[in-house]
């Protein structure tokens, strides 16, 4: 069983800019790889910022110039900003580290923080994140009165939901009854240690997501837990609560290396014996 404390580093009117953020990251990945202090999460608000991870394609971000972070995690765009709460888990893993049960470790925690509230959340094959689900297709209302059948997302690769009007933004998913992120994951993993983290939707603005084609997918969009619910949930109230899952889960994990498949030598046919000399 491994430690984990928390940081809350700052709210509301304290939210954390994101390169003060970021520096305190790698200041407490330092210190971890060091040992001089235990795994440790820091919990936060960040005032409204774009930042784009090493996937980010150039049709994926703002159309306006507004401006964006690049940043050294994993993923796509998205935002951050109030009423988002926002872990940072920096945290020793065995080498080498298996990135993939790492995720899977925060969406757990994440599945579970939304439950305890009241919506129930899944995984998406291929998508990392923690999902609300939206209707089956065939279940879908049409949209602008025209069938499913002609809509654009299904046919057309290059669609950009940034310039096709607010019926197919990322923040109206939930009216279209379409799957919608609940929370984003994006890690980086150096020495051993992990950054980066998660972005829970508790109370944002979500039309914040519409000037971006969020973390690179087209097809479906954001939601909040206030927005599941249609009541005011605050991050104050969901501080302990996510707190106490990622504390179970994180400190009582099996840590484990990543397994690495080491491809096995071709069998060599035998050899004929050469004759004997005369």
């Amino acid at each position: 069983m491994s430690e984990l404390r928390f940081v809350r580093l700052g709210f509301g009117e304290q939210a954390v800019e994101y390169t003060e953020a970021w520096q305190k990251q790698r200041e407490v990945h330092a210190d971890r790889f060091e040992d001089r202090v235990p795994d440790t999460c820091l919990l936060l608000e960040h005032p409204p910022v774009y930042t784009a991870g090493r996937r980010t394609a150039d049709n994926e971000r703002p159309l306006d110039g507004t401006p964006v972070i690049d940043v050294d995690r994993g993923g796509k765009i998205t935002w951050h900003g109030p009423g988002q709460l926002v872990g940072y888990p920096i945290q020793k893993l065995p080498r080498p580290v298996d990135v993939v049960a790492h995720v899977r470790r925060l969406e757990d925690a994440l599945i579970r923080t939304a439950a305890e509230f009241g919506v129930e959340t899944s995984r998406v094959e291929g998508r990392s994140g923690v999902w609300v689900l939206g209707d089956p297709i065939e279940q879908r209302q049409a949209l602008g009165g025209l069938s499913l059948d002609f809509d654009p997302r299904l046919q057309d690769e290059e669609f950009d939901p940034r310039l096709n009007g607010p019926e197919y933004a990322p923040s109206n998913a939930g009216q279209r009854r379409e799957d919608r992120k609940l929370a984003a994951i994006g890690i980086r993993v150096a020495k051993g240690v992990t950054m980066h983290g998660f972005a829970l939707n508790v109370n944002p603005d979500n039309t914040w997501f519409d000037r971006i084609v969020p973390c690179g997918i087209r097809d479906a969009g954001v939601t909040s837990l206030s927005n599941e619910l249609g009541q005011e949930i605050t991050i104050e109230e969901v501080l302990p609560v996510i707190e106490g899952h990622l504390r179970d889960i994180l400190e009582n994990a099996d840590l484990a290396p990543r397994e690495i498949e080491r491809p096995q030598a071709p069998a060599q046919a035998p050899q004929a014996s050469a004759p004997a000399p005369a």
